[in-house]
């Protein structure tokens, strides 16, 4: 009886060692597993790392970041296309008249052969009328980078009338007299021709040159003491001649600029011939011929506005 009881607890004894093993050995493998599964994400955590953050920083990618623009804004201070505008300013003609006549050895001959030197001197007179210029003014400009080409027209008008009078002695005849009066004016101006300039920020320095056409009044009047002799000429003509200058010109936006210009015009010299001496009051001298002729030309200081469309 004793010895069956023995055999049974012991029986009991060695089932519950192996239970016991068998639990422990499960919790073993469980905990196992979790360090595995920790260690794992240990590993890959270290992974992200090394792959996000190389060890030498100088080998890393640098981040994409968006760059400014490098393309220039449009200009508001560009130079192409079509302007209209007006201008006023001083314009300062100066003009060199002749007038000279001979002597003949015909029975009309009017003039001793000391005259005709005498009243050639007398003759000679400059005309220097300064007067107020205005006008109107239309172009169209072409640029390509910093250069500008282009054409302008313009058309103005001119005040001011200049004379001068000369009186002297005849050589041959004291105190007998003669004198000289000479007239020119013009009343408008006309230029057409061509531009080209260098724009640099809002400012465009340009030369120009081409064309310029007046209409020329120019008159002359001989008399003298003696037996009240008389003559005339002249002449009332368009003349055309060629200018040159330049100027500067600035923006003061898109649609609007200011400028100033100096603009030379050269209408050389005009020359016209006369057969009307009369001395006394009714005889004709028609073979003592006078010669009449000026040379004009004219320096215009502008200050003017254009509007650019």
């Amino acid at each position: 009886m004793l010895r069956n009881k023995v055999k049974f607890y012991s029986s009991l004894c060695s089932f519950a060692l192996v239970a016991l093993f068998m639990i422990t050995a499960g919790q073993l493998s469980a905990f196992g597993q979790a360090v595995d599964k920790t260690d794992n994400k240990v590993v890959k955590t270290d992974l992200v790392a090394k792959t996000d953050t190389p060890a030498d920083p100088a080998k890393a990618k640098p981040m994409w970041r968006p760059q400014p623009s490098t393309k220039a804004p449009a200009s508001s201070t560009g130079w192409n296309g079509f302007y209209i505008g007006g201008y006023a300013g001083a314009s300062l003609a100066r003009a060199t008249a002749n007038t000279s006549t001979v002597a003949t050895t015909t029975a009309t001959n009017y003039f001793a052969t000391t005259s005709p030197p005498a009243i050639a001197t007398a003759g000679r007179q400059n005309l220097s009328p300064n007067r107020f210029t205005g006008g109107g003014t239309f172009g169209y400009n072409h640029q390509s980078g910093s250069w500008v080409v282009g054409a302008e027209t313009d058309f103005g008008v001119l005040s001011g009338t200049s004379s001068a009078t000369t009186t002297a002695t005849y050589p041959c005849c004291s105190p007998t007299n003669f004198t000289v009066t000479q007239t020119m004016k013009t009343r408008w101006l006309w230029t057409a021709r061509p531009r080209v300039g260098y724009s640099t920020g809002n400012a465009l320095f340009y030369l120009t040159g081409g064309l310029s056409v007046t209409k020329l009044n120019y008159q002359a009047l001989f008399t003298d003491t003696n037996t009240t002799a008389h003559e005339n000429g002249g002449l009332n003509k368009t003349k055309a001649g060629w200018n040159g200058g330049g100027g500067v010109e600035y923006k003061l936006g898109s649609k609007w600029s200011v400028k100033g210009e100096y603009l030379y015009s050269d209408f050389g010299r005009s020359t016209v011939t006369s057969t009307n001496l009369t001395a006394p009051a009714a005889t004709a001298h028609p073979d003592n011929v006078f010669t009449h002729s000026i040379f004009l030309a004219q320096h215009d200081l502008r200050f003017g506005f254009n509007y650019h469309f």
